[in-house]
């Protein structure tokens, strides 16, 4: 087992099975010294916790729970760049992630959402997880999720 994965054995968690494309594109493209992952969605054993849009309110997926989501799909891309590296310890910096967040027109939240990406990463690979990152608001995501994280990823060759 990898240094990764065991500090993911620490936080209780393994590395999943890889989340299948729903549509025509692959979960992730090694070029060179970057893997490039496909937007990856909050699912877990097949199933999303929750859909719909995220904001305060009734009907309204909460913040909080869509911070853990964006965890999950950190995690899911963790999954994709080990399908196409074998060893995470290879990865040598999450150079960017783009969360998307599927928001309620009167939330504007999306920073603190995307901060559960953003947070598992430096909690998985220390500094070499502190990335550059985009926290973008929309009208909706596939499946009716609701958040969406993509990722490049630098690796050692």
């Amino acid at each position: 087992m990898s240094a990764v994965e065991d500090r993911l054995a620490e936080l209780g968690l393994t590395v999943p099975e890889v989340v299948p494309p729903v549509a025509a594109y692959v979960p992730a493209v090694l070029d060179g010294s970057r893997v490039y992952v496909s937007g990856q969605l909050p699912m877990k054993d097949g199933a999303m916790a929750a859909t719909g849009k995220v904001g305060e309110g009734e009907g309204l997926v909460a913040p909080e729970l869509a911070k853990e989501m964006a965890q999950q799909c950190a995690l899911n891309a963790i999954a994709a760049v080990k399908s196409v590296v074998g060893d995470l310890d290879r990865v040598q910096r999450i150079v960017k992630v783009v969360g998307f967040v599927a928001s309620d027109p009167s939330f504007s939240g999306q920073p603190g959402v995307v901060n559960g990406a953003s947070e598992f990463f430096v909690k998985v690979f220390g500094d070499q997880g502190i990335h550059a990152r985009s926290a973008v608001g929309v009208v909706a995501l596939p499946l009716d999720a609701p958040v969406e994280v993509e990722v490049i990823v630098h690796v050692a060759d």
